[in-house]
């Protein structure tokens, strides 16, 4: 016990100074930024400013040390129309299972539909000659432990695929983290994950081939060009929630989370949570980076605030299986926003 507080007080340390490698002059240099977007409504409704009191298999995304949390096993599903009016859309399904007393194995998959888009060549650039699906989609293998009531770990590994009809790549990476909680009523949540962590990924295929002729003939010679290789986007996180039992039927619930990016701004969230009787949550939360209320400075999509509710409704023997239903808004500009709805079975 007293090595893994030791592990605990020196992580922020470590955290810090990876906070001070974060470079905004290196945005959009990095790939499959897919591994940014958040796809679970429950979570996305206060902007994951709870990643350290995360649990379940959400946690997979924001913390993984979560997972732990799992009572015997739990199922959910998500859809979210990114960006709205851009035909964006995101599908999004994970399962955890408690193995043993303290072990849980989980397994999440994410997929990006962006619709049918018109061919377009140097020959043809008003299309006409058919259509193509790009393809991104994600999945995630988890392993969670719970080490006592007040520590918990755990590790992902990601497999990344993304392609369109004639170029294509794939990736791994892995995700860790650990949440540590206490009070007397386990209501002070810290929680630190390292995101997207793994080697560079290239394109390769077909559409990357050219066709020449030789010099002095007529016999055509097909060049491949080799893609650029690009890293991941990884991440750190940092995360503090408190849990404010106001009686049996009324909590609420505040937390923050710090992000550290490699390849853009850091940001940090705020957002807050009230629970009436376990059965209806009201959550709200804000997201700032520099220059997030600027229309010319602003680097991301998102403009800050976020909103979600949930409505949990348990059942079966003594009421320890539930059933619930998520949404959450995210608010953007350009586009009409974020809207995710969710659902998840825990029995």
């Amino acid at each position: 016990m007293k090595r893994t507080l030791a592990i605990l007080a020196v992580l922020p340390l470590w955290a810090g100074a990876s906070v001070m490698a974060g470079n905004p002059d290196r945005a959009g240099s990095a790939g499959a930024t897919q591994l940014l977007i958040n796809p679970w409504s429950r979570s996305a409704g206060w902007g994951m400013a709870n990643s350290a009191s995360l649990r379940g298999v959400e946690s997979m995304y924001g913390n993984v040390a979560g997972l732990s949390r799992v009572n015997r096993t739990e199922l959910m599903f998500s859809s979210t129309q990114w960006l709205s009016g851009s035909g964006v859309n995101i599908n999004s399904i994970g399962v955890g299972q408690k193995l043993g007393s303290s072990g849980v194995l989980g397994i999440s998959a994410t997929t990006l539909s962006f619709g049918d888009i018109d061919v377009r060549t140097y020959d043809n650039p008003e299309g006409g000659r058919g259509t193509y699906r790009p393809s991104m989609s994600n999945i995630g293998l988890a392993y969670s432990k719970s080490f006592s009531t007040s520590i918990h770990g755990g590790i992902l590994l990601r497999v990344i695929s993304e392609s369109i009809a004639n170029v294509r790549t794939s990736g791994v990476c892995f995700d860790a983290g650990i949440q540590y909680v206490t009070g007397e009523k386990e209501n002070l949540h810290f929680g630190i994950a390292l995101k997207n962590v793994g080697p560079a990924m290239a394109f390769s295929g077909d559409g990357l081939s050219v066709q020449g002729l030789l010099i002095n003939g007529s016999d055509q010679l097909s060049l491949e060009q080799r893609s650029q290789a690009f890293e991941v986007p990884s991440l750190l996180n940092i995360g503090l929630a408190y849990d404010w039992h106001i009686s049996e039927m009324h909590r609420l619930s505040f937390a923050g989370t710090f992000i550290s990016n490699s390849f853009t701004k850091d940001q940090g969230i705020i957002g807050v949570e009230y629970a009436f009787r376990k059965m209806l949550h009201l959550r709200g939360g804000f997201l700032y980076e520099d220059g997030i209320t600027s229309d010319t400075e602003r680097t991301t999509v998102l403009t800050g605030p976020s909103a979600g509710i949930s409505v949990d409704l348990p059942f079966g023997a003594e009421k320890k299986s539930a059933f619930a239903v998520d949404y959450s808004y995210r608010s953007t500009n350009p586009f009409a926003g974020i809207h995710s709805v969710g659902v998840r079975i825990s029995f």
